[in-house]
């Protein structure tokens, strides 16, 4: 008979339950994406779950059936690629066959379960695009406005149009369209998709990204029209700031291609495409700026310039240019959209003309504002994430960075000039702030409520994957102020900050890479930003510090402890999918970055680097922190060199990598104390995160890391590159009460701080009151939330299997905490990991997916009472050889007693 505990336990998790799931494959995706239209991969990934519940649940063999009949595909009958019956638990497997541009495949997986027991998968797709730059038909064309050297410098974003006659029924519809710059696609009249901020920032003279669209249903028997609007983005950065964005190299008016594609029933195509017969004209958008605002003068409104019969005969020709680059790929990622529409909490009237809205949280994206008023009516909507001590909007903490040259500019405030009929609606398309405050000013008095303005979150709309959920509701509140900043600063890139910079900040990207994929699905992006890498490298292995740049970070803030990011986040994407093409694409790059620092630091030792940036108190040698991650990035590397067959760079890079660790110990670790240089938290924890302490000496390093944090009081005394190591290295060797009690403290400093003066994310400064350095929305200290995961829930990758295929469980039930239940989705399927306290007794419940494994080590100071399944049915689980539990898929509950 089940105990009340257990049946408890699992009636929480949804996991109490005799009905089993039948073993069949779904979740299918091709390049980690589902369904995915316009790829250019010619070996594309295809992956898919397992859906057993039952215990022990495997994989024993799969067929992969690939062809463009979608109906034999359901038969299991593939004319383009079959694999046969392939004896294996892989769930990520490498398409082998030959692709066509422009062509639609199906495909459809079976795999043999625990009992040989064939399964079969619904039929998925994957449809390719141009897969070659000379597929492409069009002319990139622009307006022409502004020539004489002075089209850079032209304020009025451009339309585009083109009619044209469809004289057969349509089949099927694609569009592709490049941009240099931004864009919002019209067919008859309808914007085309939900994406915002298309396409996604690249080092456009080396790379151009492309969307493909399905556009059947727009497209009508007869007449149609497409309408295209240009804005600046990252290409024509005509706003001014210190990254000299104005100054870039390939600074030109906004550009793009199309190709529309239609194939009608008979089989015949047509391809309408950019060239000199498109017209163009002047839109309402009077100027737009990817950094500061937007604005709109609506009397300019040009009604139906997007549709069949518009007279566009005042319109000029468009001009013929240059490609951006000959490099046109697909955009192939979980795109930005408005993700969630936020209403106004308070309205606040200062006087007859203005009001302060307050969304109640801090956010990455745009208002929407709605009112009535007279023609010409000029509106002013400045953003700000804090007020000042009279009530108004400050600026002081999020503007330091801007040099404007004049006034017409303002900073994060968009203006909207009203057109007088009736109800219009304001939000900026080629834009985005971070803000929690509105100031609205109004030329003329009007009737405002709360109800005319709410903010949109945006951000790259990437599915999550976790959740943290304890009895502490600081550490609940840190972990959704880390997701609501890490969100914030994920636009088709990683950003420090969505306000003053914008900017890819290698640094912080690494720093908080493990956060971003406990909590989301980011491979897609992740893997188009260390293509930005590959295409920023220097020759010589340099990377900028920001990732794309301009050319500005070249110079400054480059070193290991920032552009690490080459070796750190291929590693950890191979770590949590177990894919390691990014790894292989970037391996190159990794060695000419490695040999790089390693020409300038013979002898093994560099201060190449900008160090523990933003420390409480106490600073640690830039040559210490930077020669950690000059280690860290050269074992990568030698452990991808092994893993690609690469044995003469293995020994290389392996001896580099044991140099550089003996040099940094021969001269910073005092053998007789166990002490790193003067012993602070940053020296102990650095080494101890990433094992740079020889193994006899752990103990005793521990012990002072310890013992220092003691004396700081149980609090932070750390910078950025501090802040990644200071709880794993206390949890990892130990001390995982210690951990949880800096984590969860309240006063400063502490990400609790933070939280009990108000924050909804997390800030660039220990200080709420910093003069300096203090956007309240960066990423850059979000450690603590992948913390959560790998101490609380004890979920970790195994390096050995990764991709979570075995799953390293070490979770720890601190004191402090009465419950916590954390769980990932990983490429295998949900793993939770549940517990609750009860003084000495503790109820702990697990969650193995199907076809993966999991090697659970319990705290020391725990006894197992008793063992047993789902079904209630009790287990003596097998012992692995490390005296952890080896645990295949299933759902277990273990109920513990604390010595």
């Amino acid at each position: 008979m089940k105990s009340v505990l257990t049946t408890l336990v699992l009636s929480s998790l949804g996991i109490f339950s005799f009905a089993q799931s039948d073993g069949r494959p779904g979740d299918l995706r091709c390049e980690h994406l589902t369904n995915p239209l316009g790829i250019d991969a010619p070996s594309p990934r295809l992956s898919w779950l397992l859906d057993d519940t039952r215990y022990g649940a495997v994989q024993n063999a799969y067929r992969i059936a690939v062809g463009t009949d979608s109906s034999a595909v359901a038969r299991g009958q593939g004319n383009i690629w079959d694999t046969q019956k392939v004896s294996s638990d892989r769930m990520l497997v490498t398409f082998r066959g030959d692709l066509q541009p422009f062509t639609k495949y199906y495909w459809q997986v079976r795999v043999w379960d625990k009992d040989n027991a064939e399964q079969t998968s619904a039929v998925a797709s994957f449809e390719t695009g141009m897969m070659r730059v000379d597929n492409w038909k069009g002319d990139w064309i622009s307006d022409g406005h502004g020539l004489n050297g002075n089209s850079i410098n032209m304020k009025p974003a451009p339309y585009f149009r083109r009619q044209f006659e469809t004289k057969k029924k349509i089949r099927s519809a694609r569009a592709y369209i490049a941009v240099a710059g931004l864009y919002e696609l019209y067919i008859n009249g309808r914007k085309i998709g939900n994406h915002r901020l298309d396409p996604m920032y690249t080092r456009f003279d080396r790379r151009n990204l492309y969307v493909a669209y399905d556009v059947t249903r727009q497209l009508q028997d007869g007449q149609n029209a497409i309408g295209v609007l240009l804005g600046n983005g990252w290409y024509n950065h005509q706003s001014t700031a210190v990254w000299f964005f104005h100054h870039a190299p390939w600074r030109d008016r906004p550009t793009f291609c199309l190709d529309l594609h239609v194939t009608y029933e008979d089989g015949s195509r047509d391809i309408i495409s950019t060239d000199r017969s498109w017209k163009t004209s002047l839109s309402p958008v009077i100027f737009n700026s990817i950094y500061t605002a937007e604005h709109y003068d609506a009397r300019r409104e040009l009604p139906g310039w997007n549709t069949v019969g518009f007279d566009d005969s005042k319109w000029r020709r468009t001009m013929i240019r240059a490609a951006p680059s000959q490099n046109i790929v697909s955009q192939q990622l979980h795109p930005v959209r408005n993700v969630e529409r936020i209403p106004a909490k308070t309205m606040k009237k200062m006087n007859d003309t203005t009001w302060i809205f307050d969304l109640g949280r801090n956010i990455a994206g745009v208002s929407e504002f709605r009112v009535r008023g007279d023609t010409g009516t000029t509106i002013r909507l400045k953003h700000a994430e804090i007020l000042d001590k009279d009530g108004w909007p400050d600026m002081s903490n999020i503007e330091a960075h801007y040099r404007p040259t004049d006034k017409s500019d303002p900073f994060q405030t968009d203006i909207f000039i009203l057109g007088g009929n009736g109800e219009e609606t304001f939000m900026p398309r080629f834009n985005y702030k971070g803000f929690q405050y509105v100031q609205v000013t109004c030329s003329k008095p009007l009737q405002l409520t709360t109800d005319n303005l709410a903010g949109w979150f945006m951000h790259s709309d990437v599915p999550p994957t976790g959740k943290v959920e304890t009895s502490d509701s600081i550490i609940n509140r840190i972990w959704r102020a880390a997701n609501n900043s890490y969100l914030s600063n994920f636009f088709g890139y990683p950003t420090d900050c969505p306000q003053r910079e914008k900017n890819g900040w290698t640094g912080d990207a690494h720093i908080a890479i493990e956060t971003a994929l406990y909590n989301f699905d980011g491979i897609t992006v992740y893997e188009k930003w260390l293509a930005d890498h590959r295409d920023e490298q220097q020759p010589n292995g340099t990377f900028p510090s920001i990732i794309p740049s301009s050319g500005w970070g070249y110079e400054w803030g480059n070193g290991p402890d920032w552009t690490s990011t080459i070796a750190i986040i291929p590693w950890n994407i191979y770590l949590f999918y177990g894919d390691n093409r990014l790894l292989a694409e970037c391996y190159d790059n990794i060695r000419r970055y490695v040999d790089r620092v390693t020409e300038t630091a013979p002898d093994g030792l560099t201060s190449w680097g900008l160090g523990d940036w933003i420390p409480v108190k106490s600073n640690t040698p830039v040559e210490f922190t930077s020669s950690i991650y000059y280690y860290v990035d050269a074992a990568i590397l030698s452990h991808a060199a092994k893993m690609f067959g690469k044995q003469a760079d293995d020994e290389k890079y392996s001896a580099l990598a044991k140099k550089i660790k003996d040099a940094i110990n021969d001269k910073y670790l005092n053998r007789a104390t166990g002490i790193y240089g003067q012993g602070v938290q940053t020296e102990l924890s650095m080494p101890l995160q990433w094992d740079v302490v020889p193994g006899d000496m752990r103990a005793i390093v521990s012990a002072n890391l310890a013992k220092r944090v003691e004396a700081d009081n149980n609090h932070l005394d750390v910078g950025l590159l501090g802040t990644k190591a200071i709880l794993n290295a206390l949890s990892e060797n130990g001390y995982a009460g210690l951990a949880y009690t800096v984590a969860a403290q309240k006063d400063f400093p502490s990400w609790g701080w933070w939280i009990v003066n108000g924050a909804t994310t997390l800030y660039e400064n220990w200080p709420i009151d910093a003069k300096h350095d203090l956007s309240l929305n960066h990423i850059m200290f979000g450690e603590a939330s992948a913390w959560f995961f790998k101490a609380l829930g004890g979920i970790k990758p195994d390096p050995a299997q990764p991709g979570f295929k075995n799953i390293i469980l070490h979770p720890n039930f601190v004191t402090g905490l009465t419950h916590a239940t954390v769980s990932h989705r990983s490429p295998y399927g949900e793993i939770i990991s549940k517990w609750e306290r009860k003084k000495k007794n503790v109820a702990y419940s697990v969650v193995i997916p199907a076809n993966s494994t999991a090697d659970l080590y319990l705290p020391e100071d725990t006894q197992v009472k008793k063992v047993k399944l789902a079904d209630g049915i009790a287990i003596d689980p097998q012992k692995n050889a490390d005296n952890g539990y080896r645990l295949p898929a299933g759902n277990y509950v273990f109920e513990l007693k604390i010595k």
